[in-house]
Protein backbone atom coordinates (compact mmCIF):
# COMPACT_ATOMS: atom_id res chain seq x y z
CA UNK A 1 0.00 0.00 0.00
CA UNK A 2 1.39 3.36 -0.73
CA UNK A 3 -0.37 7.33 -1.00
CA UNK A 4 -1.14 6.51 -4.67
CA UNK A 5 -3.16 3.22 -4.05
CA UNK A 6 -5.04 5.00 -0.87
CA UNK A 7 -5.86 8.13 -3.34
CA UNK A 8 -6.94 5.60 -5.65
CA UNK A 9 -9.34 4.21 -3.35
CA UNK A 10 -11.20 7.06 -1.91
CA UNK A 11 -11.73 8.57 -5.49
CA UNK A 12 -15.05 7.45 -5.70
CA UNK A 13 -15.88 9.02 -2.56
CA UNK A 14 -14.27 12.94 -3.39
CA UNK A 15 -15.07 15.35 -5.86
CA UNK A 16 -12.40 16.57 -8.14
CA UNK A 17 -9.10 14.93 -5.97
CA UNK A 18 -5.79 15.33 -7.74
CA UNK A 19 -4.31 18.71 -7.25
CA UNK A 20 -2.76 20.76 -4.26
CA UNK A 21 -5.91 22.77 -2.99
CA UNK A 22 -9.71 22.37 -3.28
CA UNK A 23 -11.18 24.68 -4.98
CA UNK A 24 -14.38 26.52 -4.35
CA UNK A 25 -16.80 29.36 -6.07
CA UNK A 26 -19.14 31.11 -2.92
CA UNK A 27 -19.15 34.33 -5.38
CA UNK A 28 -18.67 35.41 -9.12
CA UNK A 29 -15.71 37.49 -7.99
CA UNK A 30 -13.36 34.63 -6.73
CA UNK A 31 -12.68 31.00 -5.99
CA UNK A 32 -11.95 29.77 -2.33
CA UNK A 33 -8.84 27.22 -2.41
CA UNK A 34 -9.28 25.14 0.56
CA UNK A 35 -6.36 22.83 1.49
CA UNK A 36 -5.61 20.10 4.58
CA UNK A 37 -2.87 18.78 5.70
CA UNK A 38 -1.76 16.73 8.30
CA UNK A 39 1.81 15.80 9.89
CA UNK A 40 2.78 12.65 12.66
CA UNK A 41 5.44 12.68 14.87
CA UNK A 42 7.75 9.83 13.64
CA UNK A 43 6.53 9.55 10.07
CA UNK A 44 6.50 13.08 8.75
CA UNK A 45 9.45 14.46 11.72
CA UNK A 46 11.35 13.55 14.52
CA UNK A 47 12.33 15.60 17.51
CA UNK A 48 15.47 15.18 17.14
CA UNK A 49 16.28 17.05 13.81
CA UNK A 50 14.47 19.61 14.40
CA UNK A 51 12.71 21.79 17.42
CA UNK A 52 8.86 22.08 18.10
CA UNK A 53 8.91 25.50 16.58
CA UNK A 54 10.76 24.36 13.40
CA UNK A 55 7.85 21.57 13.32
CA UNK A 56 5.05 23.78 13.62
CA UNK A 57 6.72 26.29 10.89
CA UNK A 58 6.83 23.44 8.27
CA UNK A 59 3.93 22.16 8.95
CA UNK A 60 2.11 26.06 8.48
CA UNK A 61 4.40 26.08 5.28
CA UNK A 62 3.27 22.76 4.02
CA UNK A 63 -0.46 24.28 3.60
CA UNK A 64 0.30 27.65 2.48
CA UNK A 65 2.78 25.67 -0.18
CA UNK A 66 -0.45 24.11 -1.50
CA UNK A 67 -2.37 27.13 -2.10
CA UNK A 68 0.39 29.22 -3.71
CA UNK A 69 0.21 26.11 -6.14
CA UNK A 70 -3.33 27.09 -6.99
CA UNK A 71 -2.50 30.24 -7.02
CA UNK A 72 -4.22 31.38 -4.31
CA UNK A 73 -3.80 34.10 -1.67
CA UNK A 74 -3.76 32.98 2.05
CA UNK A 75 -6.27 34.22 4.47
CA UNK A 76 -7.26 31.52 7.31
CA UNK A 77 -6.03 28.65 8.71
CA UNK A 78 -7.43 26.13 11.28
CA UNK A 79 -4.90 23.88 13.10
CA UNK A 80 -5.86 20.66 15.14
CA UNK A 81 -3.46 19.10 17.41
CA UNK A 82 -3.22 15.54 18.73
CA UNK A 83 -1.57 15.99 21.72
CA UNK A 84 0.83 12.91 24.04
CA UNK A 85 -0.60 12.74 27.20
CA UNK A 86 2.95 14.46 28.43
CA UNK A 87 2.83 17.20 26.19
CA UNK A 88 3.67 20.21 28.62
CA UNK A 89 2.34 23.57 27.92
CA UNK A 90 5.77 25.07 27.18
CA UNK A 91 5.87 22.52 24.18
CA UNK A 92 2.04 22.98 22.97
CA UNK A 93 3.49 27.33 22.73
CA UNK A 94 6.63 26.46 21.15
CA UNK A 95 5.11 24.59 18.46
CA UNK A 96 2.24 27.16 17.69
CA UNK A 97 4.85 29.61 18.13
CA UNK A 98 5.94 28.27 14.83
CA UNK A 99 2.97 27.79 13.28
CA UNK A 100 1.92 31.59 14.18
CA UNK A 101 4.94 32.92 12.66
CA UNK A 102 5.17 31.34 9.90
CA UNK A 103 1.40 32.28 9.03
CA UNK A 104 2.33 35.64 9.97
CA UNK A 105 5.11 35.66 7.06
CA UNK A 106 1.89 34.86 4.38
CA UNK A 107 -0.52 37.53 6.28
CA UNK A 108 -2.71 34.31 7.16
CA UNK A 109 -4.96 34.36 10.44
CA UNK A 110 -5.03 30.90 12.78
CA UNK A 111 -9.17 31.25 13.17
CA UNK A 112 -9.53 28.05 15.15
CA UNK A 113 -9.24 24.66 15.36
CA UNK A 114 -9.70 21.25 17.31
CA UNK A 115 -7.73 19.50 20.66
CA UNK A 116 -7.60 16.21 21.43
CA UNK A 117 -5.22 13.20 23.06
CA UNK A 118 -2.86 11.29 20.61
CA UNK A 119 -0.70 8.49 20.60
CA UNK A 120 1.95 10.59 18.80
CA UNK A 121 2.21 14.25 18.36
CA UNK A 122 -0.57 15.28 15.39
CA UNK A 123 -0.49 18.48 13.42
CA UNK A 124 -3.32 18.46 11.16
CA UNK A 125 -4.23 22.26 9.33
CA UNK A 126 -6.77 23.26 7.30
CA UNK A 127 -6.08 26.62 5.01
CA UNK A 128 -8.27 28.99 3.12
CA UNK A 129 -7.28 30.99 0.27
CA UNK A 130 -8.64 33.36 -2.07
CA UNK A 131 -7.91 33.44 -6.04
CA UNK A 132 -9.45 34.93 -9.30
CA UNK A 133 -10.93 32.64 -11.14
CA UNK A 134 -9.02 34.34 -14.41
CA UNK A 135 -5.90 33.39 -12.36
CA UNK A 136 -6.51 29.58 -11.01
CA UNK A 137 -3.94 27.12 -11.96
CA UNK A 138 -4.35 23.41 -11.49
CA UNK A 139 -2.00 20.48 -12.80
CA UNK A 140 -4.55 20.22 -15.52
CA UNK A 141 -3.75 22.82 -18.66
CA UNK A 142 0.08 22.01 -19.92
CA UNK A 143 0.22 20.37 -23.38
CA UNK A 144 3.34 18.94 -25.52
CA UNK A 145 5.88 21.47 -25.95
CA UNK A 146 5.35 23.50 -22.73
CA UNK A 147 8.91 24.75 -20.93
CA UNK A 148 8.61 23.12 -17.32
CA UNK A 149 10.28 25.47 -14.98
CA UNK A 150 10.94 25.85 -11.08
CA UNK A 151 11.05 28.71 -8.96
CA UNK A 152 14.19 27.84 -7.14
CA UNK A 153 16.86 24.93 -6.81
CA UNK A 154 16.49 21.69 -5.09
CA UNK A 155 17.73 19.24 -2.96
CA UNK A 156 18.59 21.65 -0.49
CA UNK A 157 16.09 20.47 2.38
CA UNK A 158 17.26 16.70 1.42
CA UNK A 159 20.82 17.75 2.34
CA UNK A 160 19.64 19.55 5.51
CA UNK A 161 17.33 16.38 6.50
CA UNK A 162 20.52 14.28 6.03
CA UNK A 163 22.48 16.32 8.21
CA UNK A 164 20.67 15.88 10.96
CA UNK A 165 21.45 12.11 10.75
CA UNK A 166 25.69 12.08 9.29
CA UNK A 167 27.85 14.99 9.34
CA UNK A 168 29.37 15.96 6.04
CA UNK A 169 32.44 18.28 5.49
CA UNK A 170 30.54 20.54 3.74
CA UNK A 171 31.65 24.24 4.87
CA UNK A 172 29.46 26.05 7.80
CA UNK A 173 27.89 28.09 5.33
CA UNK A 174 26.32 25.36 3.09
CA UNK A 175 25.34 23.30 6.46
CA UNK A 176 23.29 26.65 7.41
CA UNK A 177 21.78 26.85 3.78
CA UNK A 178 20.79 23.07 4.12
CA UNK A 179 19.38 23.17 7.98
CA UNK A 180 17.86 26.29 7.00
CA UNK A 181 15.66 24.90 3.96
CA UNK A 182 14.81 21.67 6.08
CA UNK A 183 13.38 23.43 9.15
CA UNK A 184 12.53 26.81 8.18
CA UNK A 185 11.08 26.03 4.40
CA UNK A 186 10.12 29.36 2.58
CA UNK A 187 6.76 28.70 0.89
CA UNK A 188 6.26 30.47 -2.61
CA UNK A 189 2.78 31.76 -2.27
CA UNK A 190 4.06 35.39 -3.37
CA UNK A 191 5.73 33.85 -6.49
CA UNK A 192 2.71 31.54 -6.70
CA UNK A 193 0.03 34.42 -7.07
CA UNK A 194 2.32 36.38 -9.74
CA UNK A 195 2.85 33.47 -11.58
CA UNK A 196 -0.76 32.46 -11.48
CA UNK A 197 -1.68 36.23 -13.05
CA UNK A 198 -0.05 35.15 -16.43
CA UNK A 199 -2.16 33.53 -19.10
CA UNK A 200 1.04 32.05 -20.16
CA UNK A 201 1.22 29.99 -16.84
CA UNK A 202 -0.69 26.90 -18.04
CA UNK A 203 -0.05 24.30 -15.09
CA UNK A 204 1.16 24.70 -11.30
CA UNK A 205 1.89 22.48 -8.36
CA UNK A 206 4.14 22.51 -5.42
CA UNK A 207 7.11 20.39 -5.66
CA UNK A 208 6.95 19.08 -2.35
CA UNK A 209 7.22 15.62 -2.88
CA UNK A 210 10.71 15.59 -5.12
CA UNK A 211 10.72 16.73 -8.50
CA UNK A 212 11.06 13.10 -9.75
CA UNK A 213 7.28 12.16 -8.59
CA UNK A 214 5.86 15.41 -8.25
CA UNK A 215 7.01 16.06 -12.14
CA UNK A 216 5.29 12.72 -13.18
CA UNK A 217 1.90 13.76 -11.28
CA UNK A 218 2.47 17.32 -13.35
CA UNK A 219 2.51 15.89 -16.67
CA UNK A 220 -0.34 13.14 -15.79
CA UNK A 221 -2.31 15.56 -14.42
CA UNK A 222 -1.75 17.29 -18.46
CA UNK A 223 -2.50 14.10 -19.96
CA UNK A 224 1.06 14.06 -21.60
CA UNK A 225 4.79 12.80 -20.32
CA UNK A 226 7.83 15.11 -19.91
CA UNK A 227 11.50 14.84 -20.44
CA UNK A 228 13.83 16.57 -18.03
CA UNK A 229 16.46 18.15 -19.52
CA UNK A 230 18.26 19.43 -16.36
CA UNK A 231 18.24 19.63 -12.86
CA UNK A 232 18.92 23.25 -10.67
CA UNK A 233 20.72 21.78 -7.33
CA UNK A 234 20.99 23.85 -4.54
CA UNK A 235 24.65 24.75 -3.58
CA UNK A 236 24.03 22.49 -0.07
CA UNK A 237 22.46 19.51 -2.13
CA UNK A 238 25.75 19.31 -4.72
CA UNK A 239 28.10 19.59 -1.62
CA UNK A 240 26.42 17.02 0.46
CA UNK A 241 25.88 14.70 -2.53
CA UNK A 242 29.59 14.88 -3.66
CA UNK A 243 30.62 14.54 -0.20
CA UNK A 244 29.38 11.00 -0.21
CA UNK A 245 30.07 10.09 -3.95
CA UNK A 246 26.51 10.46 -5.36
CA UNK A 247 25.47 12.36 -8.72
CA UNK A 248 24.46 15.82 -7.42
CA UNK A 249 21.19 16.18 -10.15
CA UNK A 250 20.02 12.65 -9.15
CA UNK A 251 20.39 13.49 -5.80
CA UNK A 252 18.22 16.59 -5.65
CA UNK A 253 15.52 14.47 -8.25
CA UNK A 254 14.68 12.48 -4.85
CA UNK A 255 14.35 15.18 -2.34
CA UNK A 256 11.36 16.47 -0.99
CA UNK A 257 9.93 19.33 0.68
CA UNK A 258 12.00 22.23 -1.42
CA UNK A 259 8.27 23.54 -1.36
CA UNK A 260 9.28 24.95 -4.82
CA UNK A 261 6.66 25.47 -7.78
CA UNK A 262 6.91 23.39 -10.84
CA UNK A 263 5.49 25.46 -13.57
CA UNK A 264 4.35 25.09 -17.01
CA UNK A 265 4.66 27.88 -19.37
CA UNK A 266 4.09 27.94 -23.10
CA UNK A 267 6.90 28.11 -24.91
CA UNK A 268 7.13 31.42 -26.79
CA UNK A 269 6.43 33.07 -23.25
CA UNK A 270 9.13 31.33 -21.21
CA UNK A 271 11.59 34.10 -21.71
CA UNK A 272 9.17 36.56 -21.36
CA UNK A 273 7.69 35.65 -17.92
CA UNK A 274 11.14 34.37 -16.56
CA UNK A 275 12.76 37.66 -17.51
CA UNK A 276 9.49 39.35 -15.67
CA UNK A 277 9.92 36.81 -12.82
CA UNK A 278 13.88 37.82 -12.48
CA UNK A 279 12.91 41.22 -12.07
CA UNK A 280 10.24 40.75 -9.28
CA UNK A 281 11.60 38.33 -7.29
CA UNK A 282 15.32 39.06 -7.94
CA UNK A 283 16.33 35.66 -8.69
CA UNK A 284 16.08 33.19 -11.49
CA UNK A 285 12.57 30.76 -12.98
CA UNK A 286 14.89 27.79 -13.70
CA UNK A 287 14.07 25.43 -16.67
CA UNK A 288 14.25 21.38 -15.95
CA UNK A 289 12.63 20.50 -19.49
CA UNK A 290 9.21 20.27 -21.53
CA UNK A 291 6.18 18.51 -21.72
CA UNK A 292 6.07 15.77 -24.34
CA UNK A 293 2.98 13.54 -26.04
CA UNK A 294 4.41 10.49 -25.13
CA UNK A 295 3.45 9.32 -21.21
CA UNK A 296 6.02 9.02 -18.83
CA UNK A 297 9.10 11.21 -17.52
CA UNK A 298 12.55 11.04 -19.45
CA UNK A 299 16.14 12.20 -18.04
CA UNK A 300 19.31 11.26 -20.12
CA UNK A 301 17.26 9.05 -22.02
CA UNK A 302 15.89 6.40 -19.36
CA UNK A 303 12.44 6.41 -17.26
CA UNK A 304 12.84 8.75 -14.84
CA UNK A 305 11.60 6.37 -11.52
CA UNK A 306 9.64 8.46 -8.77
CA UNK A 307 12.28 8.56 -6.08
CA UNK A 308 10.85 11.28 -3.84
CA UNK A 309 8.74 10.97 -0.41
CA UNK A 310 5.74 8.94 0.47
CA UNK A 311 4.38 8.75 3.35
CA UNK A 312 3.11 5.38 3.48
CA UNK A 313 6.69 4.35 2.04
CA UNK A 314 8.70 6.63 3.63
Amino acid sequence: MNEEAILDAIRPFTVGIGDDAALWQPSRSHRSAISSDMLVEDVDFTRNAMSLEDVGWRSMAANVSDLAAMGARPVLATVALGLPKETSLDEIRELYGGLARCAARSKLAIVGGDLSRAVALTIAITVVGEVRPSNVKTRAGGRPGDVLAVTGPLGAARAGLELTRQSAAIGDDLVVEALRAFRHPQPRDREGRFLAASANVAAMMDCSDGLSTDLSRLAAGCGCGAEVESVPVAPSARAFAEARGEDAARFALAGGEDFELIVAIRPRAFRHVAMRYVRRFNRELLRVGVLRSARGVIYEGTPLGRAGWDHFEG
